[in-house]
């Protein structure tokens, strides 16, 4: 009831209740002297717990809104300062380099390597100059899961060229040797000697997801097994909570651990990923293509994310 409805209860109370009316009908047991004055004086401290009642709730739903906005406003800004810090890492840590051929370069100056196709069920090779003896992945525990997670051409097919792996002229300032990832461009790039690099497709962080610094190569795996941390968990409890090494693994053929970070640049049993952001900060590859870069690099190796 509102505040106006309880004044009109109120008036009508004392109007019906007034001197007049009231001595004239004894017989209906009113009061004779009972007036308006005391009417509304009995109707007076029910009017106003009701309306003390309706002002609290008032207040306290401004107070809800106005909390509600204050931390709307609080995580906008927190994104922002995000995105900012971001920008200025990946424009510190680039340097100036020019990670790409510009638009219209000749093509003599690009030289395309397409990437080598794994048969179904073979050993992974890095092509002719192989830099590691092959390994065989473990196999999976049934020919379903063969038939839909081997890296085989039809998957190869599925990624678009722009993501192949192709060596492209580099002036930046880093020397051989050195990883380099541009996240928004979605390349990985091997600085080689003579202004040349190795440029390779990834697939990246999602949104909210992406990161920047600089990490050094800690360890090297091969067919790594994959324990999901307990973030990633909590986000999908119907992940394992680990899974052995094979063609199976969402980690694929080899894994590049960075630092003491949870991040790694690994393969991938998704290989049409390639060029997406779809990951949880991992830097994923085609299973040729991390096995061609585990080949060329050590551990200890400087890793630059912008």
């Amino acid at each position: 009831m509102s505040l106006r409805n309880i004044a009109f209860s109120a008036a009508l109370a004392a109007s019906l209740m007034s001197p007049g009316l009231a001595q004239a009908t004894p017989q209906y047991g009113v009061i004779p002297g009972y007036g308006a004055e005391e009417a509304s004086r009995a109707a007076s401290p029910h009017a106003r717990s009701r309306a003390q009642a309706e002002a609290q709730a008032l207040a306290r739903a401004e107070a809800h809104a106005r909390a509600t906005a204050q931390a709307h406003a609080q995580a906008h800004w927190q994104a922002h300062a995000q995105a900012q810090a971001y920008a200025r890492q990946r424009q510190a840590l680039a340097g100036g380099a020019i990670y790409n051929i510009p638009e219209g370069a000749p093509q003599a100056s690009v030289v395309r390597v397409q990437p080598p196709i794994t048969p179904r069920h073979s050993a992974v090779r890095t092509g002719p100059s192989a830099r590691e003896p092959a390994r065989a992945a473990p196999q999976a525990s049934g020919p379903q899961q063969l038939a839909a997670l081997a890296p085989d051409a039809g998957f190869q097919q599925r990624v678009d060229p722009r993501f192949h792996r192709a060596t492209v002229s580099y002036s930046g300032p880093h020397a051989p040797g050195t990883i380099i990832v541009d996240t928004p461009s979605r390349y990985l790039y091997l600085v080689q000697p003579g202004g040349k690099a190795i440029r390779y497709g990834i697939g990246v962080g999602r949104p909210g997801f992406e990161w920047a610094g600089v990490k050094r190569v800690t360890r090297k795996a091969e067919w790594p097994s994959w324990t999901p941390p307990a973030e990633m968990l909590k986000r999908r409890p119907d992940l394992p909570t680990f899974m052995k090494g094979g063609i199976d693994n969402p980690l694929g053929a080899r894994a590049l651990y960075l630092g003491s970070s949870l991040y790694r640049i690994h393969g991938t049993n998704e290989p049409w990923t390639i060029g997406q952001n779809v990951s949880s900060g991992c830097i994923r590859m085609m299973n040729d293509d991390v096995v061609d870069l585990y080949s060329r690099v050590r551990v200890g190796t400087k890793v630059i994310v912008i």
